[in-house]
């Protein structure tokens, strides 16, 4: 942005569109200390809201006439009588769209936490009454903790931000209140799955609240009269406002790597199973059953997950570990250090599979022929660290092994046709 060349964004016209948190939130995230960020400038029709790019030749001019609606507004440069009666057109950027959209979603997810804390009672909660998923969210909730105040701490706010995104989105909204659903239906189970969710509601609001004060403060006073004594240990009462509640501080024995790793695999092998769902257009309702091929550490933290799979994916693993053979017909989605199938006998696109096996095929070719090339330069080989040319051979052997997955899949698929 530059104030010469007029294409700055005005803050109150982000206000008016998007909402004061949302730029504060943005702002946050492009702060990122000696590097530029692009940011897209444009100006929005206040007639039909149509976004018009700027441009050079557009930046400046006074009176902008809409190519959608045929409307026309003034700009911040307009100065005549006869321009600045026009509507004015604002300038607004997308990169505050997705911090709105973040926003919504917080506001959503704590209306969905408070619509489900009826006849909450405050208590302590041991480790033998958590559930796996409640353990797995009050790790990630001090890691994160841990993660923010450091951020925070040597004024790294665009990475506080973001880690702040990535677990209010992904992991509290998508992943832990889709588990707690059922648990918070069964009257044995909802106490404590009600005092874990009003916990971590309550840190995530005094985490993001720097970020963006207006509605963690309304969700706060919203959750004082559902949970007025909050905390999984020794509940006490929230203060009056969040603006004066304490920092929080991660308790490091809550920390549990290895419970992270296993929802992090899970996550991964659920977004396969998702993407397949989609790609194949299968719908929800219809049972799948997929195998995952990897190492027998990886299939031991995806073992015990299976109810998860069946609940948020109704799907069933049907075989996990280094020997698995793929289904004659299946659809396949790769991750790191791990190969998603799922049996298509009853959903198959024959069609559809053979494309996007062809165009992965390309890519591996791509990858590979880079790899080898890089290997086969003896300078690199003699003059780099031992790790990283091991490194390169482990990387070579793992896209070679995935080009003969796909190779066989598309030999089988092409029979069928």
């Amino acid at each position: 942005m530059s104030k010469s060349k007029g294409n700055g964004v005005d803050p109150i016209d982000v206000i008016d569109k998007f909402g004061p948190d949302a730029l504060r939130f943005g702002l946050a995230m492009l702060c990122t200390e000696t590097q530029d960020v692009r940011m897209p400038v444009q100006f929005e029709c206040p007639h039909c809201e149509t976004l018009i790019d700027q441009t050079k030749e557009n930046r400046e001019r006074p009176r902008i006439k809409c190519g959608k609606c045929g409307g026309e507004f003034s700009t911040q440069w307009a100065r005549t009588p006869e321009d600045m009666a026009l509507p004015r057109g604002p300038v607004v950027s997308e990169r505050f769209e997705q911090s709105r959209n973040f926003c919504n979603k917080l506001w959503n997810a704590s209306r969905f936490a408070m619509m489900n804390l009826e006849g909450y009672t405050p208590g302590a909660v041991t480790d033998a009454d958590l559930s796996v998923e409640d353990r797995w969210i009050l790790s990630r909730l001090n890691t994160v903790t841990k993660e923010v105040t450091a951020a925070l701490e040597s004024y790294r706010y665009a990475d506080a931000v973001r880690t702040l995104y990535d677990f209010a989105w992904d992991e509290f909204c998508s992943f832990y209140i889709e588990m707690a659903k059922a648990r918070l239906q069964d009257e044995a189970s909802r106490p404590i799955a009600q005092r874990v969710l009003a916990h971590t509601l309550d840190t995530l609001l005094r985490l993001l609240h720097p970020m963006i004060p207006f509605i963690t403060e309304e969700v706060w006073q919203l959750l004082a009269q559902f949970a007025p004594q909050r905390g999984v240990e020794s509940p006490t009462e929230a203060a009056t406002s969040v603006m004066i509640a304490d920092w929080p501080k991660a308790d490091e024995a809550r920390i549990d790597l290895e419970i992270e790793q296993r929802f992090t695999r899970f996550q991964g092998v659920l977004g396969a199973l998702r993407e397949i769902r989609s790609r194949q257009n299968i719908a929800t309702r219809d049972q799948l059953e997929f195998s995952v091929r990897c190492e027998p550490a990886v299939a031991d933290l995806l073992r015990p997950m299976q109810p998860y799979f069946e609940q948020m994916a109704k799907a069933t693993a049907v075989s996990l570990g280094p020997h698995v053979t793929p289904p004659a017909t299946n659809a396949t989605v790769s991750l790191a250090g791990a190969e998603v199938f799922v049996d298509l006998k009853d959903f198959i696109d024959v069609a559809a599979e053979i494309e996007r096996n062809e165009k992965l095929r390309e890519k591996l070719l791509g990858q590979i022929g880079g790899k080898e090339k890089k290997l086969s330069n003896a300078s690199f080989v003699d003059r780099a660290p031992a790790d990283v040319v091991q490194k390169e051979r482990d990387s070579l052997a793992d896209l070679q092994s995935q080009l003969a997955t796909v190779e066989a899949a598309l030999e089988t698929l092409r029979s069928m046709t």
